[in-house]
Formats: C-alpha cells, sequence, structure tokens
C-alpha cells in the first residue's frame, strides 16, 4: 500500500511539473554527416524487409539482391564517367583509401609516398603507418598561407627522386573546404610515372566528375556525405591498375573485397548520388549563397572575424571556417553553442574527441589567439538559421 502510494505521488508529481519542450536544433555541421533524404530511405526499405537475400548466392532471393548490387555499380559509373567494373563498393572513406594507399605501396611497388600535412586522418595514419614499418618513405608538400598546397613544391618532390611514388591528396579539404586541382596534380604525376589517389569523400555528390578524363588512379568516396546512408563507401580503382585486396576471407566485389555485401547501403549510394546529380545546379546554388550570406552577415555584425582557407575563392561551396578572437566566452564556443541547439564542429568529426586542436589550421595559420569554428552546409538549411546562428554568435564571441 505505501509503494503503491509512493508510485502515485511520483506520477503525479511528474504530471503536474511542466516540461521542457524539446529545443530546436540547427544543424551546421554536414561535412561531418548529413541527413538521410527520404528518397534514399524509400529506396532501400525493401532490402532492409524483404529482400534479404546473400547476393553470393544462386537462388532468387539470392540473385536479386546481386541485380540490385550491379544495377547500383551502373548508376555510380555512369554518373562519374567510370567504367562499372572500375567502382569497387566498401563500408567508407576510410577504408577505401586504405585500401588504395596500401595497394598502392605493398602491390604497385610505391617506395615513397607524397601527402600534405592537413589530409584527413584516414590518410595521414595510413601514411604516417607504412613509413613507420619501412614500408615507404613520406614527403609532405608545403601549404601555402590561404591553404592551397604549393604545386610548385609539389613538382620539385616529384622531380627530386626516381623511386617509385604515390601521391595522395584530397580533392576538397574537410575542415577549410579548399579544393586541389586534381588536373593539375594528375597531370604531374603523369609526367614523373607516379601513381595518384585523392581522397574525394567531400567532393562526390557534391562536384561533377568526369574520371575518364582525369589523370587519377584511386578516389575514395562516402555516401554519407551526400544525404546516403552510412556504412556505404566508394573506391574507384582505375582499369590500369590492378591491387590485391585489402579485406581476405571472400570474392565479393570481384575479388576485391571480402564481406557479405551492403546491399541497402550500396542500393542508397547509388540513390543519394542520383539524386544528387540531378539536382547539382540548384542545390548547389542554394547552399553556396547560404555560406556567401553566413560570411556577408559575420563581416557586417561581428568584430575581428576572419576566414580560414580560401572560402571566397577555390573553395568547396559547402563548407566555411569562421576564425574568432580568442576569448573566455569563445573558448567555450562550441559547447555553448551545443547548449543554444546549434551544431557546429572545430575541425573533422572524426577527431572531434581530441583536445590537440585542428592540424589543418596549425600547418598554415598556427595563432594561438584565434578560435576555428567550421559551419558546413547543406540543402536542409534555410537563411533563417542562418539568422539564428549569427544571433547566437553575437551573444557569444
Amino acid at each position: 500500500m505505501v509503494i503503491g502510494l509512493f508510485c502515485l505521488r511520483n506520477i503525479s508529481f511528474y504530471l503536474c511539473t511542466p516540461q521542457r519542450q524539446p529545443m530546436n536544433r540547427y544543424y551546421f555541421d554536414s561535412a561531418a554527416t548529413t541527413a538521410l533524404d527520404p528518397q534514399v530511405l524509400e529506396a532501400m526499405m525493401p532490402y532492409l524487409q524483404n529482400k534479404y537475400g546473400n547476393p553470393s548466392s544462386i537462388y532468387s532471393y539470392g540473385r536479386e539482391t546481386r541485380l540490385a548490387i550491379e544495377n547500383a555499380r551502373k548508376i555510380v559509373g555512369k554518373i562519374l564517367n567510370a567504367h562499372p567494373a572500375e567502382i569497387f563498393f566498401t563500408s567508407c572513406g576510410t577504408e577505401s583509401s586504405n585500401t588504395a594507399i596500401t595497394g598502392s605501396v605493398r602491390d604497385l611497388g610505391c617506395k615513397r609516398i607524397i601527402t600534405s600535412p592537413i589530409e584527413h586522418h584516414a590518410t595521414l595514419h595510413t601514411v604516417e603507418y607504412l613509413d613507420h614499418r619501412d614500408e615507404a618513405k613520406v614527403s609532405y608538400v608545403n601549404i601555402l598561407p590561404d591553404g592551397h598546397i604549393d604545386i610548385n613544391h609539389l613538382a620539385e618532390l616529384l622531380a627530386s627522386s626516381d623511386e617509385k611514388t604515390l601521391v595522395t591528396l584530397m580533392h576538397a579539404n574537410n575542415e577549410i573546404g579548399n579544393i586541389t586541382d586534381i588536373h593539375a596534380v594528375g597531370e604531374l604525376c603523369v609526367q614523373h610515372g607516379a601513381i595518384f589517389h585523392s581522397d574525394c569523400v567531400q567532393t562526390v555528390g557534391h562536384f561533377n566528375f568526369d574520371l575518364r578524363n582525369t589523370p587519377v588512379h584511386f578516389i575514395s568516396g562516402s555516401a554519407h556525405k551526400f544525404h546516403g546512408p552510412k556504412g556505404a563507401g566508394l573506391l574507384y580503382i582505375n582499369e590500369n591498375v590492378h591491387i590485391k585486396p585489402y579485406v581476405h576471407g571472400g570474392g565479393q566485389e570481384r575479388n576485391m573485397r571480402a564481406g557479405t555485401e551492403n546491399v541497402y547501403g550500396i542500393v542508397g549510394f547509388a540513390k543519394a548520388l542520383e539524386l544528387a546529380t540531378t539536382h547539382f545546379e540548384t542545390e548547389s546554388n542554394y547552399i553556396r549563397s547560404l555560406k556567401y550570406y553566413l560570411m556577408e552577415q559575420l563581416q557586417q555584425q561581428l568584430s575581428d572575424v576572419s576566414f580560414n582557407g580560401d572560402a571566397a575563392g577555390r573553395s568547396n561551396y559547402t563548407v566555411l571556417n569562421v576564425s574568432f578572437p580568442k576569448s573566455e566566452k569563445s573558448e567555450m564556443l562550441l559547447m555553448n553553442l551545443d547548449m543554444a541547439g546549434i551544431c557546429a564542429s572545430g575541425g573533422s568529426a572524426c577527431t572531434s574527441g581530441a583536445q590537440q586542436g585542428s592540424h589543418v589550421i596549425r600547418a598554415f595559420n598556427n595563432d594561438p589567439n584565434r578560435i576555428p569554428v567550421r559551419f558546413s552546409f547543406s540543402k536542409y538549411n534555410t537563411k533563417e538559421e542562418v539568422d539564428v546562428l549569427v544571433t547566437k554568435l553575437k551573444e557569444l564571441v
């Protein structure tokens, strides 16, 4: 009886106490991940529910999922202007980059790697690992004050040795948005007989590729950066290079990647890329307008604000890295934005738990009196949300 009374009193207290209303959330971290497009989910659902056959099985359930994978491969190949046989599905961009870099060293005879200090850790940690094992020696191309790679220094590095070389440079930087001219890099690699891999995780789905006419051997991509599902990655391998599997234990992906395929993820990858390509002009112009609007409002309404990288030049339209003056308030900026329901980032989402700051910013603008914050946009953001962000920043900086 006492227990029952205690329960009733607690229920009464809960029902009579005003409950906090859910906080509005404003998402400005689409370089970390994006919301799944409802049309992508719709395309995936049959393979999450009824079409569950193993693609390696020879009966009808297996054949229909195998067909879905191969249709997705054709769609992706057509959009990127690559042969379907050059398209391999992985779990993520990190796996794709690891596969390309490791395969270049172990199977293509690359004894030297040229990269940059502002690469994603999927690249940097992989080349460091190979260097520490004495499988390849690593050289780093210089970074210019605006965050771009020094293409002249790259040419010097390539000319400085006759050793077989892998060049691995990202297409668009995930923290500052700077875009590297992969055609120019690729042409240098052709001149020096080098292998070229590009981490294109931030540009697949946000950039029109023509891989048949791009001098690149490998590119990496990831579906969740363009409103596709997590767990679905892309590795393009040019038909003129041949590497061995990175993962062993099965003959999937034409003997290139062991393990039962992520069928619904692959279907979602293709659908998301199809949608991104179909609406590219409209959506890219819209997102770019939000980026420039935020730049304009910050410059008008806040003092001593600048932008890291080449924000108004050769830059990805989805990313803006803002530099705020360091103060007692701004040092807690990300936490205070989060408490206000605003999602932003201090750097790569893959290192958000680390305390050492951004290795990208340190590489070209190591000012201890500035606080960098990355805001990144998608088709789901609005101008009104940008206004909310600017208003809150005026309070917090």
